[in-house]
């Protein structure tokens, strides 16, 4: 149900409220209390959509976990060209953590659900989904001996870690990336990923 008052149902302003919370305080910091301030809801109406801080977090995660990967898989499949694939979902990744910052502070600094937790399963269904695209966009370029055989883990560290630590950096204030740095992190990852 909508509220006269905000225009949007209490799930929704729950979820916007816990998005900017965590983003700001940590999971760990934020309470019950802060989160429905934030939303401007009832204790009811909380417990109507959600039955804890860690169920909207799951449900949050599981959201933007899902955004995120939509825009990867959406921009690795334009791209025929290994070099060109590597290269541009390092650009994306800068991108998208810039244009989403309270997401991607989520998503970089805080731990997934786990498998038992709320939210758990939609993020384990959704990573061995998005592994398989991945898989079938990498395959043919590891069998023309482009790419090399990497496990999920140590690809996703060679070609998203540098990245992901200049995302850390930029959130913190430290540095803002140029787009040259940013360039140059795609040629880095390339050049973890290929065959020599």
């Amino acid at each position: 149900m909508k509220s006269a008052k905000h225009g949007r149902d209490g799930r929704t302003r729950i979820i916007e409220g816990a998005l900017r919370r965590f983003s700001q305080d940590g999971v760990s910091a934020t309470t019950l209390a802060s989160l429905r301030e934030e939303s401007g809801v009832s204790v009811g109406s909380f417990y109507h959509h959600f039955a804890s801080k860690e169920h909207v977090f799951g449900v949050l995660y599981a959201e933007i976990l899902q955004a995120y990967q939509e825009a990867f898989i959406g921009e690795l499949t334009r791209h025929d060209d290994a070099r060109s694939g590597i290269e541009a979902i390092v650009a994306l990744h800068m991108a998208w953590c810039g244009d989403h910052p309270e997401r991607a502070r989520l998503l970089i600094s805080e731990r997934p659900p786990k498998r038992e937790e709320p939210g758990g399963p939609e993020v384990n269904d959704a990573r061995r989904a998005f592994f398989r695209q991945v898989a079938d966009w990498w395959r043919p370029h590891m069998k023309e001996g482009l790419l090399q055989p990497v496990h999920p883990t140590m690809c996703y560290v060679l070609w998203l870690g540098p990245a992901q630590e200049m995302c850390r950096l930029w959130f913190a204030g430290a540095h803002q990336p140029t787009d040259e740095e940013i360039r140059g992190l795609g040629e880095a990852a390339w050049n973890s990923l290929r065959m020599t």
